[in-house]
């Protein structure tokens, strides 16, 4: 841990001026972080004892005190990241949206995946004990708060929802962006938890690289939830590895999100699919995870009107405000490194002379397949730049598809039938199935619903796992499975007991079985 005076404070800065506003705390020592992480642990007991409906009711109350206070945590969101009050306020209603759809998941049981065969002396060739499977929680667990989403992937977002839901303590690991924000979630899931008869300390939070660092490597943290960068992800990704007794980590990492335009699909809508992927690509100043980075279409008439339609939607967009000086800094780097390779143009650019305006470079797929270019183009920029790629024929498009590495989407743009069946589009969804966690047709990536289907996660570097961060399979990532053989009824969990009184769907015998 840092121990220079002068660089232990954390400060809340304004995102659009630069300048310091208030001293928000100061980064956390060694024995501070040991204590925090201890505190959390010591509520697990707690947590587990209050049951699938006392979880519920912490989250729901969580949600509710979240509102109480939404104008103040908005505003000050709003310094930090200067994302605008309007987008803010709806990911506010996200958050607590998620807070109480966790809820619902973690009632409903079905994620415990529990699993009774009874015994059968007569079975062959040997008999069978009576054996009984449920999910139990991993323990406390640490969450990196997103730069991004400083409310719904952050202090009270969707990780710490999922381990809490799951029964898991959470010590969350604040985002120098935006430390006002976060410590204001903080006390409002303190006090809800107090309000649901659960100790305030179910919920943690340390400041710091390097508490970053040692939280990962502290024994009593059983997982980590992570969102952030490449580089930052595989750091602490090694070093959950590389502990004595190596723990999960559950990281979204860099993600390119390729979209294919298929040849009808650009002769029927070229202009509408050139709107919807400038207003796609910018959204949020180009900071999503899920922005569509990679664009092919297709050579000819119909590509360029495409092209056309996607310059002059961008034309008339300002630069945005990035997150953090760091982030800006990176994305004018990466532009000029692209700008520079040969055979890449830029064809369009926001209003004005900021380094960070929007960029829409140009390249054809014969001048890059196989070259070492390929690789920088095919790198996360964070921020608003989408690089459009031309392919003459299918057989290029998928030369350039199979070296995009793993991303958390894959997007097919396809024909309406109008002109035919469009065959094309089903084999690059195949291909796009296979290097991508979510399909997503006829439509733009940005955006992740939460839902009991959602799947937010992709092959390496796109995750580091083949669990999703969003949506009810979420909570899995925090439990492990203990089975119970022979056992007597009173060391059963309740879920595992004869008679089920919790009310899950439950597997018996083979059979599913949804109330019994």
């Amino acid at each position: 841990m840092s121990s220079d005076p002068e660089n232990t404070d954390i400060w809340s800065v304004d995102a659009r001026t630069g300048g310091r506003v208030e001293r928000v705390g100061s980064v956390t020592t060694a024995q501070e972080l040991r204590a925090v992480v201890r505190a959390a642990a010591s509520t697990g007991p707690q947590l587990q004892a209050a049951g699938l409906a006392g979880r519920a009711r912490f989250l729901r109350t969580a949600a509710d005190r979240l509102e109480e206070d939404a104008e103040e945590i908005v505003a000050l969101a709003d310094r930090e990241t200067a994302l605008g009050e309007s987008r803010l306020r709806a990911e506010m209603a996200r958050t607590t949206f998620q807070l109480r759809f966790m809820a619902e998941v973690a009632e409903d049981g079905a994620w415990l995946d529990a699993t009774i065969d009874h015994a059968d002396p007569a079975a062959a060739p040997a008999p069978r004990p009576d054996v009984r499977r449920s999910q139990v929680p991993l323990g406390p667990v640490a969450v990196f708060a997103a730069s991004n989403f400083p409310l719904a992937f952050s202090v009270a977002g969707g990780d710490t929802a999922s381990a809490l839901a799951a029964g898991c303590p959470v010590i969350v690991k604040a985002h120098p962006g935006h430390p006002a924000t976060s410590q204001r979630c903080l006390v409002a899931l303190r006090e809800a938890a107090t309000r649901s008869g659960l100790s305030a300390h179910v919920v943690g939070m340390v400041h710091g690289l390097a508490a970053g660092l040692e939280l990962v490597r502290d024994p009593l943290v059983r997982a980590v939830g992570f969102t952030g960068s490449t580089v930052g992800g595989r750091a602490l990704f090694d070093a959950a590895a590389a502990r004595a007794d190596p723990i999960p980590f559950f990281g979204e990492l860099g993600s390119v999100n390729p979209l294919v335009v298929t040849p009808i699909a650009a002769l029927e809508r070229a202009g509408a699919i050139g709107a919807g992927l400038a207003a796609s690509f910018t959204l949020g100043g180009g900071q999503f995870c899920t922005k569509p980075g990679l664009v092919l279409v297709p050579a000819g008439a119909d590509g360029d009107r495409l092209r056309a339609a996607l310059a002059a939607s961008v034309a008339p967009l300002p630069a945005p405000v990035m997150l953090t000086s760091g982030i800006r800094q990176a994305f004018v780097a990466g532009l000029e490194a692209r700008m520079a390779l040969p055979g890449v143009s830029v064809v369009a650019r926001g209003v004005g002379d900021d380094a960070a305006s929007p960029r829409v470079m140009f390249t054809k797929a014969m001048d890059i397949i196989d070259e070492e270019r390929l690789a920088l183009l095919l790198e996360e920029d964070f921020g608003p730049v989408v690089i459009v790629v031309e392919y003459a024929d299918e057989a290029e498009l998928t030369a350039v598809l199979s070296l995009v590495p793993g991303s958390l989407t894959g997007t097919v743009h396809s024909g309406s039938n109008e002109h035919g069946p469009d065959s094309m589009a089903h084999r690059v969804a195949v291909v796009l199935a296979a290097r991508s966690g979510r399909v997503v047709w006829n439509g733009y990536p940005t955006g992740v619903a939460v839902t009991w289907a959602m799947h937010h996660g992709g092959p390496y570097p796109s995750s580091t796992s083949t669990a999703t961060s969003v949506g009810a399979a979420a909570i899995r990532r925090w439990t492990r499975t203990v089975c119970w053989q022979d056992a007597p009824a009173a060391s059963l969990p309740a879920e595992l007991q004869e008679d089920n009184p919790l009310g899950v769907p439950r597997r018996i015998n083979g059979k599913l079985v949804v109330s019994d």
